[in-house]
C-alpha cells in the first residue's frame, strides 16, 4: 500500500489548497491536492468551480472619468464569491489554505479598494491584488513548467490584459503588460458592431483594433521580428486551439479528448479561423466546435489581437498550454518556491507525478525504463534502427507509466494504462506524443503494435517508432518479471541473421529467461525488426 492509500483508510485526506482567480472575464476556484512520499512529490487539480463574472464589463464604456467597476458587475462578483465561500466551508478548507487573487480589471478600477473591502466584509475573503509584473510572472511560471520552452516568448491573454514575457535559458527576461484583454478590446472596438449587427463586426472596426494593437507592439523593441517559439496561455488561446484542432481531426479522438496541451496553431491557421470568425454573428460563433458559448462574443477580439502579435513578432506558430495564472501561483507558492519556481525537467516531473498518483511500483518501473533505454541504445549503436527525434523520451515515459492501469485492475491493465495516459495531464508532451506514449504502454504485454485511431496525428515514421518502442518495452518488462532487478544490463546486438539478447546479472536469471522465452512474442519481434530474437 502507498502512503496515500493507508492515510485514506484512516479517514484522512492529503493536503489541499485553493486558488481563487478573479480574472477580468472569468472567475475560478481551483482546488489542488498534493503531498510528498518517499518516491517524490505529487500534485493534481482535484476540483474546480467556474463562473463568467465579467467583472471588467463596462470599464471601457464608462463616462469620461477614470474606469470603474459597475454596480452590476460587482453584484455578480459578490454573488459568485458567496458561492465560492460556501464551497470552501463545505470542503473544510481552512482560511489559510484559500488564496484569492485579482488581476487587470480590478487592479485598474478606480473603485478597486472599495470593492475589495466589500468582498472582505461580506465573504471574509482577503483579495490579493497582483501587479502587472506579478501577473506576467505567474503566467511565465505556468508556461515554463507545463512545456519544454527554454528560449522564446510567453504570451498570456485574459479578459483585461495581455502579457508578453521574454524567456532565455528558461529564465524570465523582459516583460510587458498591455490593456489588450478580450473583454476590453471587444468593448472598445467591437461593441458598436455587436449592437448594430447582432455580433457581425464591421470591417473598419476590425481594422481599428488591429491598428491600435500594432502601434503599441511596434514600440516593444525586443518583440519586433523576434520569431522563435511562442507559448501562449489563457482561455481564448485554449478555445482557438480547440477549434483548429477539431477542424483538423474531427473524429480522431475515439471518444477521448486529448486536450490542447502542446498543440501548435500556425500563423496561417490563426489567420484562417480569425477570418471565419469575423464573418459570423455571435450566435454562429457559439456553434463553432471548440469555442465555448460564453466566449463567443469576445473570441474575435482575442483572435485579432493574437494574430497581430504573431505578425509583429514574426512567429510561425503559437503553442497552447492548458496551464494558467492560477497554476503558476500554486506551483510557485506551494510545490516549488518563489525563488526557484522551475522544475529541473518538466517532462520528468510530469511523468513521475502521474506514476506516483497511480501508485506505481517505482523501483520496478524505473528499472524497466533503465533496461529499455539500454536495449534501445544498443540497437542504435549497432546501426539496427534509425530513431525519431525525442524517441528515447517517449520510450522512457511509456516505461515509467506502463503499469498505471493496474490501479483500475490487473486484468487488461495495459489497456487501462493507455486510457489513463491519454486522459491525464502530462505536461511537456503534445497530443501526438501523449498518444504515442499511451500506445507504447498499451502494447507492452502482447499484440502487434499499431497506431489505430491515432494514425491521423502521426508523423512519418511513427508507426515504426511505436513498433520498436513497444517491443523493447515488452522485453524489458519480461526481464524485470520478478520485480527484483536481477538483470543489471541488457543489450541487443546482431548475431548472424538474428538479434541476440545479452544479459548481465545481479542475481539468478531463471525467471527473466523463462519469461522472455515463453511470452516474448518472437513473431512480433521478427516482424518489427526484420530479424528473429536470439537469447544469448
Amino acid at each position: 500500500m502507498s502512503w496515500r492509500t493507508t492515510r485514506a483508510s484512516a479517514g484522512e485526506r492529503p493536503p489541499q489548497t485553493a486558488v481563487i482567480d478573479l480574472g477580468s472575464n472569468s472567475w475560478r476556484l481551483v482546488v489542488y491536492s498534493y503531498g510528498t512520499e518517499p518516491s517524490g512529490t505529487w500534485w493534481k487539480r482535484s476540483d474546480e468551480l467556474y463562473e463568467a463574472v465579467r467583472i471588467g464589463a463596462g470599464l471601457e464604456r464608462g463616462d469620461a472619468g477614470p474606469p470603474a467597476l459597475t454596480d452590476t458587475a460587482m453584484a455578480r462578483g459578490l454573488e459568485t464569491l458567496t458561492v465560492f465561500g460556501r464551497f470552501c466551508h463545505a470542503n473544510a478548507l481552512a482560511a489559510g489554505d484559500v488564496h484569492v487573487f485579482a488581476t487587470s480589471a480590478i487592479r485598474d478600477a478606480a473603485n478597486s479598494a472599495a470593492f475589495r473591502a466589500q468582498v472582505n466584509t461580506q465573504t471574509g475573503f482577503a483579495v490579493e491584488l497582483l501587479s502587472a509584473v506579478q501577473e506576467a510572472h505567474y503566467g511565465y511560471v505556468a508556461a515554463v513548467n507545463s512545456t519544454t520552452l527554454s528560449d522564446g516568448t510567453v504570451l498570456d491573454i485574459g479578459g483585461g490584459s495581455l502579457q508578453l514575457i521574454e524567456v532565455a535559458g528558461r529564465r524570465q527576461g523582459e516583460l510587458v503588460s498591455l490593456p489588450f484583454g478580450a473583454v476590453r478590446m471587444t468593448e472598445r472596438f467591437l461593441a458598436e458592431s455587436d449592437g448594430a449587427r447582432c455580433g457581425r463586426p464591421r470591417k473598419r472596426d476590425i481594422q481599428r483594433l488591429r491598428a491600435h494593437v500594432e502601434r503599441s507592439l511596434q514600440d516593444i523593441g525586443w518583440l519586433r521580428g523576434r520569431g522563435g517559439r511562442l507559448v501562449a496561455t489563457g482561455g481564448a488561446v485554449r478555445n482557438l486551439a480547440a477549434a483548429v484542432q477539431r477542424a483538423q481531426y474531427p473524429t480522431v479522438s475515439g471518444g477521448i479528448d486529448l486536450g490542447v496541451q502542446g498543440f501548435v496553431i500556425t500563423a496561417e491557421e490563426l489567420q484562417e479561423i480569425t477570418a471565419e470568425l469575423a464573418t459570423m454573428t455571435t450566435a454562429r460563433r457559439r456553434a463553432v466546435p471548440g469555442i465555448k458559448p460564453g466566449r463567443a462574443d469576445i473570441i474575435l477580439a482575442a483572435a485579432l489581437t493574437l494574430e497581430t502579435v504573431m505578425r509583429v513578432g514574426e512567429f510561425a506558430g503559437m503553442e497552447a498550454t492548458e496551464a494558467g495564472l492560477r497554476d503558476g501561483i500554486f506551483l510557485a507558492r506551494t510545490i516549488l518556491s518563489e525563488d526557484q519556481p522551475l522544475f529541473a525537467n518538466v517532462r520528468e516531473a510530469g511523468v513521475r507525478n502521474l506514476a506516483i498518483q497511480y501508485e506505481s511500483d517505482l523501483p520496478h518501473t524505473e528499472h524497466v525504463a533503465r533496461l529499455a533505454l539500454q536495449m534501445h541504445a544498443s540497437l542504435v549503436d549497432g546501426g539496427l534502427i534509425d530513431t525519431q527525434p525525442g524517441e528515447r523520451e517517449l520510450l522512457w515515459a511509456a516505461a515509467m507509466l506502463h503499469d498505471v492501469g493496474a490501479t483500475i485492475s490487473y486484468d487488461d491493465h495495459h489497456k487501462h494504462s493507455r486510457y489513463l495516459i491519454l486522459s491525464a495531464d502530462l505536461p511537456g508532451f503534445d497530443p501526438r506524443e501523449r498518444a504515442l506514449i499511451a500506445q507504447i504502454a498499451r502494447y507492452h504485454r502482447k499484440g502487434l503494435p499499431k497506431l489505430g485511431e491515432w494514425a491521423r496525428l502521426a508523423h512519418t515514421g511513427d508507426e515504426a517508432l511505436l513498433g520498436r518502442a513497444a517491443m523493447i518495452l515488452r522485453l524489458a518488462e519480461h526481464l524485470e518479471r520478478g520485480r527484483d532487478q536481477s538483470v543489471r544490463e541488457a543489450r541487443l546486438e546482431t548475431n548472424g541473421d538474428g538479434v541476440a539478447l545479452h544479459l548481465h546479472a545481479n542475481g539468478d536469471l531463471t525467471l527473466p529467461r523463462w519469461s522472455v522465452e515463453r511470452y516474448g512474442d518472437d513473431e512480433a519481434f521478427a516482424r518489427v525488426f526484420g530479424r528473429p530474437l536470439v537469447i544469448g
